[in-house]
């Protein structure tokens, strides 16, 4: 079994080259500690690394280009040019180039990942504009690393400490959650949670949390029935399975009321409604990952901060936070395909 002594090979896809990914990154390991943690493998331009590190400023980072991931040196950041020419860069611009330009280092992660020639995935932000005004055909990182996978169903689980909060529906439009949800959805997602929080979190015995969907979670059926006739019905269903699952629960005052700290992952129905209080309660440290793939992939909880790039002061506190549970999570597999694999002792 690998060592937790041994830096984690992480690939990271540069984002959107417009944006603030390689700066933050940049800042990650002017601490030299973490590349006790990571060996990072950037792949972009080497010139991205070039301007962040003149926008981080001191200490300076030790960085330079490798030919394959498979020849990367610890103690730096190893660049793996996707592109042979430099990226003009312009701070905080929208263009459909640059969209092309993270969508391609991002294939280029991802098949050296699924060849094993980095250990796990930390994507940087990209811009789902710029990607869609490329050539790019999904709506973000979740969904493109499904179709890679070949995975049905994943679930997008925003981490901070002992919170975490999944999303039942993803990146879609508010007026169309109704009509996405139904009793199978709600127990696919839930079964997701239940075991990446046993395989990748280590929880023996997980809580589970749902919440409602309408206000006061219908208060009784006044306002909706998805309540009664759609999550209720799943988490009976749960339950029968002996998973501790509990609800639906007003989301409106779940969070405020520190109902989630006796919980172990939280399942909203929809997007802004997981992550407006976990963004709030998160101040920058959360992560985003992508639970039910075979693979471990993170990133920060933020965007591509085009209204400050360039000019070296984004915080690199998620992106490191993401650093950490990447390996963490990896180790957690590791540990866990271990305990899973062993040979039982039955008595004769």
């Amino acid at each position: 079994m690998a060592s937790k002594k041994n830096p984690t090979t992480i690939g990271f896809s540069c984002g959107d080259p417009n944006g603030i990914g390689a700066e933050i990154l940049v800042k990650v390991f002017q601490d030299n500690r973490m590349f006790r943690e990571a060996t990072p493998v950037f792949y972009g331009t080497p010139n991205l690394i070039e301007a962040a590190a003149e926008i981080a400023g001191e200490p300076e980072v030790n960085w330079s280009v490798v030919e394959d991931a498979t020849k990367v040196k610890q103690d730096r950041i190893n660049v793996v040019k996707t592109h042979q020419s430099p990226w003009d860069i312009q701070w905080g611009k929208v263009d459909a180039a640059a969209g092309d330009f993270a969508m391609h280092a991002l294939q280029s992660v991802v098949n050296d990942l699924a060849s094993t020639k980095v250990e796990v995935l930390v994507t940087l932000p990209i811009h789902k504009d710029a990607m869609r005004q490329g050539a790019f055909k999904h709506p973000g990182h979740t969904e493109f690393l499904a179709d890679f996978a070949n995975v049905d169903e994943v679930l997008m689980l925003l981490v901070s400490g002992d919170l975490r909060v999944g999303m039942c529906t993803g990146h879609v439009a508010l007026k169309d959650v109704p009509n996405l949800l139904n009793p199978e959805l709600i127990k696919d997602k839930t079964r997701l949670m239940h075991d990446s929080l046993l395989r990748d979190f280590g929880i023996v015995q997980p809580r589970i949390a749902v919440l409602g969907l309408n206000p006061h979670s219908s208060d009784n059926g006044l306002m909706g029935n998805e309540e009664k006739r759609i999550i209720a019905p799943a988490i009976k269903d749960l339950s029968a399975e002996g998973k501790i699952v509990k609800g639906p629960f007003p989301a409106d005052g779940f969070f405020g009321a520190g109902t989630h700290k006796q919980f172990d992952g939280v399942l909203a129905m929809y997007h802004d409604q997981g992550l407006g209080p976990f963004k709030a309660l998160s101040f920058g440290n959360g992560v985003n990952f992508t639970a039910g793939l075979p693979i471990v992939r993170t990133s920060p909880d933020h965007g591509t901060g085009f209204d400050i790039a360039g000019q070296g002061v984004a915080s690199p506190d998620s992106l490191r936070a993401a650093i950490y549970m990447a390996r963490d999570i990896r180790f957690n597999r590791l540990e866990y395909r271990e305990l899973t694999s062993a040979p039982r002792n039955h008595p004769k």
